[in-house]
């Protein structure tokens, strides 16, 4: 139960089965990535009025098999300015922690495995979503060791840019995060799913869920949010000087972390395994294997976001993505963790119409959206100075520089003379002298 060291249900597997569940977590990720990389492509080649990759396989689908082939046959490069230690094991640091944070992930409810009854889930804590986004942060410090054991600039930058834009948006996903906390009482992923069954948190925490959807897709460095990866400013970011296998893994990485937090978000936010409105009314609908599916097709959804955001829109500059998170994102998700905690607070004593909170939840999240909408308070230019015609006369005219008086053929121009102003211009003079 919530609170305690141990979950009911869990602790209790054999060791085998542990080991059954571990590899097929890992088979999962692996093959989900394989299926990711390759429906990216397709459907941003649908967005762009191409056809995507169609030769390896039925409609293309072994193309991430062929690709991670040719990768693991390439050169493997290692700079000679690199720390070679630390240029070896940044790609491990980042890829490990994208596998252990499934490990508290609910696919389903419990079930029959190998004539074992189990739940489908690895594990689970009483702080289970806190050991996510832990798990989370220790792949910043692979990026921040690439980019600075490559002794390259472009790399470092990238791995600067990382880091800071991690740390920036984990503190608003972790502040979205609390809302679910306080209503669902508990920190365990099984404990919040079950904690969905009168409805979803994405209706009932809107505010929350939107903040999260744009947290995660800053935490993962997707666009429009790749600024540790912009090819046009970085090259390639923090994986500049990696090729071959090293490279492969960042590679696997990045779309571990995106099935990551789509998971995560499926979790706390969409009911988990639980099946949507109106499949959810079928008795057969949460029992078995039939879960496993729904959670797929959530996860998906999530991943198609992703990708539809890519193909859609255009890369923010640093400093507007910077300030969009530390000046608008964090104090709303500050301001509503406040009034949830505080009508948490009320319904305990009082008690507390839960409608009204849908409604300031909408509107709330209206307003976050339209924070997007109105351009950023700039300071007035001063007005420029007139620029200088040299050919106001007719002919070409140097300017004449201030400070310095003028001289004309018979020597130098008096400061001033009878019954006109004083030049101070050589056009002035020679005007002057023609009349």
């Amino acid at each position: 139960m919530a609170g305690t060291n141990q979950i009911e249900g869990f602790g209790g597997d054999p060791v085998w089965i542990v080991i059954v569940k571990a590899v097929l977590i890992f088979a999962f990720l692996v093959v989900l990535t394989l299926f990711n990389i390759w429906w990216e492509r397709r459907v941003v080649a649908r967005m762009q009025h191409r056809i995507g990759p169609n030769r390896h396989g039925p409609f293309g689908l072994l193309q991430s098999l062929a690709d991670g082939v040719k990768l693991a046959l390439k050169e493997d490069i290692v700079p000679k300015a690199a720390d070679k230690l630390i240029f070896v094991v940044a790609p491990v640091l980042s890829v490990v922690p994208a596998f252990l944070a499934f490990a508290v992930i609910p696919f389903g409810p419990e079930v029959n495995l190998f004539g074992v009854r189990t739940p489908l889930q690895l594990t689970d804590m009483p702080v289970a979503v806190l050991f996510v986004l832990a798990i989370a942060s220790i792949e910043i410090y692979g990026i921040v060791l690439a980019g600075w054991s490559s002794g390259s600039t472009y790399s470092l930058l990238g791995g600067l840019r990382s880091s800071a834009q991690m740390i920036s948006y984990e503190v608003a996903m972790g502040l979205a995060l609390v809302a679910v906390f306080l209503y669902a009482g508990s920190m365990s992923t099984s404990e919040i799913v079950h904690a969905q069954q009168g409805g979803w948190f994405a209706f009932l925490l809107l505010p929350s869920f939107v903040i999260y959807v744009i947290a995660m897709v800053g935490e993962t460095n997707r666009a429009p949010f790749d600024l540790p990866e912009a090819e046009g400013e970085l090259v390639g970011g923090f994986h500049t000087e990696y090729s071959s296998l090293k490279f492969a893994l960042f590679f696997l990485a990045e779309y571990i972390n995106m099935g990551t937090v789509s998971a995560l978000a499926t979790t706390l936010f969409l009911g988990g395994w639980r099946a949507p409105w109106p499949i959810g009314y079928w008795d057969g609908a949460n029992e078995g294997y039939f879960p496993v599916l729904w959670f797929l097709l959530k996860v998906m959804f999530f991943i198609f976001l992703f990708i539809w955001l890519r193909g859609t829109l255009p890369r923010l500059r640093y400093d507007q993505f910077m300030h969009f998170g530390w000046k608008r994102l964090i104090p709303i998700a500050l301001a509503w963790t406040l009034l949830v905690a505080a009508i948490r607070a009320i319904d305990r004593e009082y008690g507390f119409d839960r409608n009204w909170l849908i409604g300031v939840a909408v509107v709330l999240a209206v307003l976050l959206v339209v924070t997007f909408l109105f351009p950023e308070r700039s300071e007035e230019p001063e007005p420029e100075a007139a620029e200088f015609d040299a050919f106001a006369n007719g002919y070409p005219v140097p300017p004449a520089l201030e400070g310095f008086g003028t001289r004309g053929p018979d020597g130098p121009v008096p400061s001033s003379r009878a019954g006109g102003a004083a030049p101070d211009s050589l056009t002035a003079v020679r005007r002057d002298k023609e009349q």
